[in-house]
């Protein structure tokens, strides 16, 4: 039943007043009307480390995992878990190598370090090219993906819905980033608590038994009944190959979306960015721990969607309105099941993650829009009164974008059966294999030339596209050799071939270091000076707790790799 009953809406209330209040009193207490823009954009020096672990998770699981992923998880399975395992020993690396540069350097956006390690122009195109993903990609695929799940539960309609969370994720970024990462501690909670609701819902309704027992019954049965949907590593006949091809996301492109997204990434890194090195290596590795979590209360929920529809559920409500299956609302049909009160816990989980990942989209939009583009091209003499009123008025221009587009064209890109989740890392790696290039070289090759950078960033996207148009051309050729995949096109006399985005994203992050590095090499030879990083081992060392942490991880990885391969 899409309706939400009193009790629902009570329940919510309750969160969205407790939400708001925490919001407030952190604001209150640690607001000061001198703060500097980099205490307003970056809370420097005030987040815990549990804090920041718990705001990176809750700004990650967004509409685009409690929706798309468990979409996913519906259609190809268990394997779609690997965006988040990998992410885990990801953030681990990230930790270790990327954060001490970082804050050694004394690093606080992306573009200041390619601005520091190569030139304001190659600062100047990459904030261009983040601020127009954050808000074309990631914040309209929010919106849209978000309002499509809370109008599956709620009935209400899905521009009100995307009005209604615009609207509350602003109140939220308004009040900075420490009104963020605090807000997020209990966004994270309550995320989680909703989403160990589903799931038990889910194995329950399998099993059809209640309790603990019941729950690993519901589990055993579903393993049992749809083994397919439980292989982390998929081969070359499976239908969803094309987009999680093999090995690939163990030692292949994975790595890419993975290290970009944690490492190179302002609205991630800017959560570590204002602590000390200790503060910072705590939050991420505390973030690692409960990323191999996620898959529990976002995939299992889709796969146990997908049994339950097997066995005649759903239906009709799975459809969209042009009558196609529609594996978005897989996760809002199960939700639709719950009773009253706890579906509006469920339904103020999914607000929160929403939320909380738009706010900090919004944040990281306004912070290098103000610091990076503002401050350094318009107006270098800008007060930091200045930037951080500009920064809240750019908060809400990018939200009213956001929500324009979600709603002209959300659909078209999302909807009808399409996997959002799918969409939001194809065409963001678009971009990632030449970022990554350029910040690893950047990073621990001092030789890295200017040129060079440009060529990873404008030569990188060209070649993402290149490779994607491919997909007209006759590939047939390469389909022994795995690199390819069938696509349903067929123009009675060639088959057409593509290949996978994320092999696509492995070939061009190779060419982007190879060009790199020729580039630079001449230049260097030449006589070319760069701006090298103040990089060396010692920076690299880690605690004892930490590294017992990374080693257990790792541990826990390696074993679920192992049983589910």
């Amino acid at each position: 039943m899409k309706q939400l009953s009193n009790g629902d809406y009570l329940v919510f209330l309750v969160y969205f007043i407790i939400v708001a209040s925490y919001g407030f009193w952190v604001y209150r207490r640690k607001h000061n009307a001198d703060a500097t823009s980099k205490d307003y954009f970056l809370a420097e020096g005030s987040l815990t480390w549990w804090a920041i672990g718990a705001s990176l998770i809750a700004s990650n699981i967004s509409a685009e995992q409690l929706i798309g992923m468990s979409g996913s998880g519906f259609k190809m399975g268990l394997a779609i878990s690997t965006y988040e395992w990998m992410a885990a020993l990801t953030l681990i690396i990230v930790a270790v190598f990327f954060i001490p540069v970082y804050l050694k350097n004394r690093i606080y956006t992306m573009p200041q370090f390619l601005h520091q390690r190569y030139n304001g122009t190659v600062a100047m195109i990459m904030a261009i090219f983040w601020l127009l993903l954050y808000i074309v990609v990631n914040l309209m695929s929010i919106l849209y993906l978000g309002a499509l799940a809370i109008s599956g539960i709620s009935g209400l309609s899905v521009e009100i819905c995307i009005m209604f969370l615009a609207v509350f994720a602003i109140i939220i970024t308004l009040g900075g980033m420490k009104v963020i990462g605090y807000t997020d501690v209990i966004q994270v909670f309550v995320l989680i608590l909703g989403g160990a609701v589903a799931t038990y819902l889910a194995l329950s309704r399998l099993s059809g038994e209640t309790g603990l027992s019941g729950m690993l019954h519901g589990f055993s049965l579903l393993t049992a009944n749809s083994k397919d949907h439980f292989k982390m590593i998929l081969h070359k006949d499976n239908p969803n190959y094309i987009d999680l091809p093999g090995l690939t996301v163990l030692i292949g492109g994975m790595w890419i979306v993975n290290l970009n997204y944690w490492g190179c990434n302002q609205y991630i890194t800017q959560r570590a960015l204002g602590a000390n090195l200790k503060t910072a290596r705590g939050g991420l590795l505390f973030a690692a721990f409960l990323k191999l979590l996620m898959p529990l209360i976002v995939v299992i929920p889709g796969i146990a969607t997908y049994e339950l529809y097997k066995q005649g559920m759903f239906h009709q409500e799975m459809l969209s309105a042009k009558g196609v299956l529609d594996v978005n609302k897989a996760y809002p049909s199960l939700l639709n099941l719950l009773p009253s009160g706890l579906k509006g816990l469920s339904f103020a989980a999914l607000t929160a993650a929403i939320v909380a990942s738009l706010a900090g989209k919004a944040n990281s939009i306004a912070t290098i829009f103000t610091l990076d583009i503002y401050k350094k091209a318009i107006k270098k003499d800008a007060t930091d009164r200045q930037l951080v009123i500009l920064g809240k008025i750019s908060v809400v221009i990018a939200m009213l974008l956001g929500v324009i587009m979600s709603l002209i064209i959300g659909e078209a890109l999302m909807g009808e059966g399409k996997q959002g989740f799918q969409y939001i890392q194809e065409y963001t790696g678009f971009v990632s294999p030449g970022i990554l290039a350029m910040f690893l070289l950047g990073f621990f090759w001092k030789k890295a030339t200017s040129n060079a950078a440009l060529f990873s960033t404008i030569g990188g996207f060209i070649f993402s596209v290149v490779f994607k148009l491919l997909k007209f051309a006759d590939l047939s050729f390469m389909a022994p050799y795995g690199f390819s995949k069938l696509v349903l096109q067929d123009d009675g006399v060639t088959s057409r071939y593509e290949i996978p985005f994320m092999d696509r994203m492995g070939f061009v992050f190779v060419i982007c270091v190879i060009g790199m590095y020729i580039i630079s090499k001449i230049e260097t030879s030449r006589g070319v000076t760069t701006n090298g990083l103040d990089v060396d081992r010692s920076m690299f060392h880690t605690s004892r707790a930490f590294t017992a942490g990374a080693l257990i991880i790792t541990g826990i990885l390696v074993a679920l790799y192992s049983v589910f391969w």
